[in-house]
């Protein structure tokens, strides 16, 4: 079977510039004013509550994990800590979430993979970069920045590598900055869920405390997740939207 970079927002009619834009379009605004009828008051009052430290300024990118618990808790640490977008990287191994370490945290979040090539490291940080981000290699033996002096003036993509081997060679040599969490034991590096966690909660204390940087998602992205979450949301959803279709014979699927 033939592979194909998977964006999970891909139902929606999403307009991307090179500032990560996301644009709903009249038939989706229509549909999130008749869906949200269908959910609760105090669902929609979390929806705000958590989309106000939502953020794409950091974003995350998973390289070649093997080990799905490890990475199923990344994304659980970044539905935490208000990262949306994690890129996955799947050149020799596929990563498939684990439900017993994510507990649903997956379906807030917006996931990339990246599978096409053989080896797709390339084309993601080229992807990331048009989108205006600065690579950031997580490395033990670098210690260019630490999670505390790491520049937040422009976008930041951490890169993560396996526990076993690390970041592949292109990752290190392509990268804008190098990371490195601190250690004082005998022990060569953090878990990778661990460190990742580390990391993400640190940088978006410091970002939230940045009143100079526009970190928080732009109007059109929060109308892109009311939407999204609000379909996660339902359990007849299908049903919701054929009615709605029904009502608004002038728009199509």
């Amino acid at each position: 079977m033939t592979k194909k970079r998977i964006i999970f927002a891909k139902n929606f009619n999403i307009i991307i510039n090179n500032n990560n834009l996301f644009i709903l379009n009249e038939k989706e605004k229509k549909l999130y004013e008749f869906l949200s009828g269908f959910i609760t008051e105090d669902r929609k009052k979390r929806f705000e509550q958590v989309l106000q430290y939502r953020t794409r300024h950091i974003t995350i990118v998973l390289e070649d994990i093997y080990q799905s618990h490890n990475a199923s808790a990344v994304l659980r640490s970044c539905d935490l800590t208000g990262i949306q977008d994690i890129h996955i990287i799947e050149n020799k191994w596929v990563y498939d979430i684990n439900p017993d370490i994510v507990v649903g945290s997956t379906k807030w979040l917006d996931l990339h993979k990246y599978n096409v090539e053989e080896f797709n490291t390339p084309e993601a940080f080229d992807h990331l970069h048009d989108m205006g981000y600065k690579i950031v290699a997580t490395c033990p033996h670098n210690n260019d920045y630490t999670p505390d002096t790491l520049p937040l003036e422009e976008p930041i993509a951490i890169v993560f590598g396996t526990e076993k081997t690390g970041l592949s060679d292109y990752a290190l040599e392509h990268a804008d900055m190098y990371v490195q969490i601190p250690m004082y034991g005998f022990t060569e590096s953090f878990n990778i869920s661990v460190s990742a966690a580390l990391l993400m909660y640190t940088l978006t204390q410091r970002l939230h405390k940045r009143d100079d940087i526009s970190w928080r998602l732009t109007d059109d992205e929060l109308e892109l997740l009311r939407l999204d979450w609000t379909r996660k949301s339902l359990n007849r959803v299908r049903s919701f939207e054929d009615k709605f279709f029904e009502m608004h014979p002038e728009y199509k699927r």
